[in-house]
């Protein structure tokens, strides 16, 4: 026992000092030129796809010679315009624009259902609430709230208005929405309502302010050429101002579907800027997106209710209002790129050694699919260990520097008559 224990200790000592002494064996690259045509071909297409990717993508398309940032400061300001006849109303942008102040939110009334005179009372229940159909008192619980009702209810089974079935009686606004509610037609003059957007974008990495408005433009001219412009991607680049009608059809929706349901616009300001030009080159881009789920009938679009109070025969009153419209999220991208010498350096250092790839790859193939007799593979690897002088033989070392003198101290050629 004493005896395999001692076989299994030795063994696990010579393993490790084996391990030991080979971790500080020194390894260095063996030139060797192999004259292979299907070689050289695979070792210069990688090189050529290697050296491409680089050049064309990394320094061209992705400028990975410049510093860059992308989380610059951005201050929004916007303001809706327009004058609408509405039947014998006149409305301005007091009265559908929200909110008046303006920032990176704001929407656009387009249609209206109007519940009048609403007072706090008692009424039926929609009859589509869950559990609100009744036949008698017993089936309505005194005091239950159903949260998707409105109100809450009292214990009695009622008629539904002017219909024959019964629902459960509420105490409530009353009369409901749902029953009393009238519909106006759409405000189809929105589709000329123009809203103005003010961007200021600023880079604190490069001290660059850029804003959306010409600044050449005197003060005078400015405030004239704000008052007529319409943004156009080709010949009004700067003018701020953005017919509705444009958004929309730029988003691909219909306007009057917008009327209908409502509706999420994301109107998207992409600032990529070149600061290796002149700033003024610093131009944004605009996109439009609808952001709301179309499929989801029940969840998209966009409305809001809002309620006008007032005292009526000494009674508080209320008319409920229940707005559908177009909600434009202003949403801004920014990014700026200068020459830097250090990320200049480090994407140059990068593909140097990308390069080092072709020569892993060649070796692999050489040595799996090409070295069938192992010629290769007995060239490429030596194994070099120094001993004491007078231990070698001279005529060992005459010969030895007679083939270091034909051939070079480390580099090896081989032609295509080796035999494989």
């Amino acid at each position: 026992m004493s005896t395999a224990f001692h076989k299994v200790i030795m063994g696990l000592y010579d393993f490790l000092k084996e391990c030991f002494s080979g971790f500080w064996d020194y390894e260095t690259p063996k030139v060797m030129v192999v004259k292979n045509r299907t070689l050289g071909v695979i070792y210069r297409a990688v090189q050529f796809l290697v050296i491409t990717y680089f050049i064309w993508y990394v320094f061209i398309s992705q400028k990975a010679y410049q510093d860059s940032e992308t989380h610059p400061d951005s201050s929004i300001y916007t303001l809706m315009k327009g004058t609408a006849v509405h039947g014998d109303d006149i409305l301005d942008s007091v009265e559908y624009a929200s909110p008046s102040e303006g920032g990176d939110v704001i929407s656009t009334l387009l249609r209206r259902d109007i519940t009048y005179d609403q007072k706090q009372g008692t009424c039926a229940e929609y009859y589509k609430v869950e559990n609100a159909n009744c036949s008698k008192d017993a089936d309505c619980v005194p005091g239950e709230v159903d949260f998707n009702g409105h109100g809450r209810r009292t214990g009695k089974c009622i008629q539904y208005y002017n219909h024959t079935f019964k629902t459960c009686e509420i105490q409530s606004w009353c009369p409901i929405e749902e029953y009393a509610v009238v519909r106006e037609p759409a405000l189809v003059e929105a589709i000329n309502f123009t809203v103005f957007i003010r961007n200021y974008i600023h880079f604190p990495k490069f001290k660059v302010l850029r804003g959306n408005i010409e600044d050449s433009l005197g003060k005078r001219r400015k405030r004239k050429y704000l008052n007529k412009c319409q943004y156009n991607e080709e010949t009004d680049p700067y003018c701020p101002n953005f017919r509705l009608g444009y958004i929309a059809s730029q988003a691909r929706e219909s306007f009057s579907e917008l009327c209908r349901t409502g509706g999420v616009i994301g109107v998207f300001i992409n600032w990529d800027c070149n600061l290796d030009l002149n700033p003024s080159y610093c131009k944004p881009t605009y996109s439009f997106r609808r952001l709301d789920v179309r499929k989801d009938e029940d969840n998209s679009g966009y409305y809001y209710r809002f309620a006008k109070y007032y005292s009526k025969n000494g009674v508080e009153s209320r008319t409920l209002i229940k707005a559908y419209g177009i909600r434009l999220d202003i949403i801004v991208h920014g990014q700026a790129g200068k020459f830097s010498p250090i990320p200049t350096i480090i994407s140059s250092v990068t593909a140097m050694t990308s390069v080092g790839i072709c020569t892993i790859i060649c070796d692999w193939i050489m040595l799996t699919f090409i070295d069938k007799n192992e010629v290769y593979s007995d060239r490429k690897f030596d194994e070099v260990i120094q001993e004491p002088a007078d231990l070698i033989p001279t005529d060992l070392v005459h010969t030895e520097l007679s083939y270091i003198g034909s051939f070079g101290s480390n580099h090896s050629d081989l032609s295509d008559g080796v035999p494989l």
